[in-house]
């Protein structure tokens, strides 16, 4: 099943080309081997560009949650959604609009510190409500948990120090208010009953390949 919702726009694309949207895409699959290789195909072979990507548990034991951020023309949402949509792996998938969701991203970055330079980059993090997660005799560690532009106003904060090496996770989201992308509210009932009586088995096979 899929649920469409708009696309977020990102303005200013030049005179002559396409304007450059950014979806949020959640998917929920079977937590199986394979499954994300075969996304990870589809995705080559469609030729979407991901900016990033996040995989992980859901409140439901054999189900997995990608969140999945691509970038594109306006159109590139539902052509996501409806790939998606026919892998035999996916449950469901939703595109979901970053005004009507909380979205969050996890980076850790390590950057050059001398003693004396300490206090002025505790001070500025603090700003962020950042947290120091590991010290060294020249580096620090910086954890934040926040939305994408926020993480970018640091980063660029923290560039004057020298920023030694980053990783971040990719965004997740959930959309706000009462509405969920839960398995129960997507799958028919007949299907449900059956997941509740036999559960999921996540390792075993799939009936059928997705190509």
């Amino acid at each position: 099943m899929t649920t469409a919702m708009p696309a977020s726009s990102t303005p200013g694309a030049p005179d002559g080309q396409p304007a450059t949207t950014t979806h949020t895409v959640a998917a929920l699959v079977e937590d199986r081997p394979g499954v994300l290789n075969r996304v990870a195909s589809m995705f080559r072979r469609r030729g979407f560009n991901i900016a990033s990507l996040a995989v992980g548990v859901t409140e439901e034991e054999g189900v997995s949650r990608m969140t999945i951020v691509v970038e594109g023309p306006p159109e590139i949402g539902d052509q996501v959604q409806k790939q998606l949509d026919k892998m035999i792996d996916v449950i469901t998938v939703e595109t979901i609009q970053e005004d009507q969701a909380v979205t969050r991203e996890l980076a850790l970055i390590k950057v050059s510190a001398r003693p004396d330079q300490r206090r002025e980059i505790i001070d500025l993090i603090d700003i962020f409500r950042a947290s120091v997660v590991d010290v060294s005799a020249t580096s620090l560690i910086i954890q934040l948990t926040a939305a994408a532009d926020t993480l970018d106003a640091l980063v660029e904060n923290l560039r004057p120090y020298g920023i030694r090496e980053m990783v971040r996770t990719g965004r997740i989201a959930l959309a706000r208010g009462p509405r969920t992308t839960a398995v129960h509210q997507h799958e028919p009932e007949a299907l449900r009953r059956f997941h509740q009586e036999a559960g999921r088995f996540p390792g075993g096979d799939l009936p059928y390949a997705s190509n």
